[in-house]
């Protein structure tokens, strides 16, 4: 069987096939509107992709919510950020090294109330891509992400972070200037940061390059996004010693946003507009806004120390453990 007869021999590529298609049938029939007939058909055709892509998603396996997960008009950090913040104010570099673009960290106001914001950033053309490192951090973001954390705890800010990285950076420079280190020190700190700590999943959650911003008293992650140790194309090399075996460890590993949930990995699942958070960038912070809103109220009626113990035992209660 050839790679095109595989595709075309996939159910779920066959109906996104066909959603792309009436799609298409959409945009040439708004030339022909005008008409009773004409409006008549365009409607009747808006209904039936509107019903095909709400059972399409509504039926994705683990290893399609990781491609929508990737998908490059995926709103990320500065998307979500024109809709969420007002006087959003960038703050650069790690007083160490340089500053990494992959990280973004901030200041700015929710909802007129002041806070930090920190967290990854993709490209979505190359250019972008090989600036920001293809979301990638390397030390100096994750010290850079600490320094602004600290600042925001110096001021009573809650900090919002922001995940969607495929993984922290595996050159050999970042290893060079501690890359291991970084994001321990991460991890103890944000441990024990005395203000509301709230982190959301919005793409993809990768390993410890992800955790090293994601140590917080809420965890929420986007409905088609995915969280692991590990890419299911790794996974699978190292299983298999074959990449291309990446849906079956994607459906072995657990990675969606209902298995993280039932798992207690994360507190909540953040819904996504029809067709995906990359149809519609407005919608899908619309969406986590009202999730964020609800949180901080919540966090900000708790004492320091109460909310700081809470997040302790929150960490050390996952994962199974067995005494031999």
């Amino acid at each position: 069987m050839s790679a095109k007869d595989k595709v075309h021999s996939d159910p779920g590529e066959k109906r996104q096939i066909e959603i792309e298609r009436l799609e298409k049938d959409v945009e040439d029939l708004k030339r022909l509107a005008g008409t009773e007939a004409a409006d008549a058909e365009l409607e009747r055709v808006r209904q039936q992709v509107a019903e095909l892509r709400r059972e399409f998603y509504a039926h994705l396996g683990p290893w399609q919510r990781a491609q929508i997960a990737r998908h490059q008009q995926r709103p990320y950090l500065l998307d979500f950020a024109q809709y969420l913040f007002t006087d959003f104010m960038e703050l650069h570099g790690d007083r160490s090294f340089g500053d990494d673009k992959a990280i973004i960290a901030g200041l700015a106001k929710f909802h007129g109330r002041p806070v930090a914001v920190v967290g990854h950033q993709k490209g979505r053309d190359t250019k972008q891509r090989v600036i920001r490192n293809f979301g990638q951090p390397k030390p100096e973001g994750y010290r850079k992400a600490l320094r602004v954390m600290q600042l925001a705890a110096k001021f009573s800010r809650p900090v919002l972070t922001f995940i969607d990285t495929p993984g922290a950076y595996p050159g050999i420079d970042a290893e060079e200037r501690g890359q291991g280190e970084a994001i321990a020190r991460n991890l103890r700190e944000m441990a024990r940061l005395p203000v509301p700590v709230i982190v959301t999943v919005t793409g993809e959650g990768g390993s410890g390059g992800a955790l090293a911003v994601a140590v917080g008293d809420r965890v929420n992650i986007l409905e088609n996004s995915f969280y692991s140790v590990i890419s299911p194309e790794g996974c699978a090399a190292i299983m298999w010693r074959d990449a291309a075996k990446a849906e079956a460890a994607a459906e072995a590993m657990k990675i969606t946003a209902k298995d993280l949930k039932d798992f207690g990995i994360v507190d909540e699942i953040v819904c996504e507009p029809e067709g995906g958070a990359h149809s519609d960038h407005e919608a899908a912070a619309r969406f986590l806004g009202d999730v964020l809103d609800r949180q901080l109220a919540e966090l900000s009626l708790e004492r320091t120390q109460d909310l700081i113990k809470a997040r302790y035992e929150k960490f050390r209660k996952m994962g199974q453990f067995f005494d031999v």
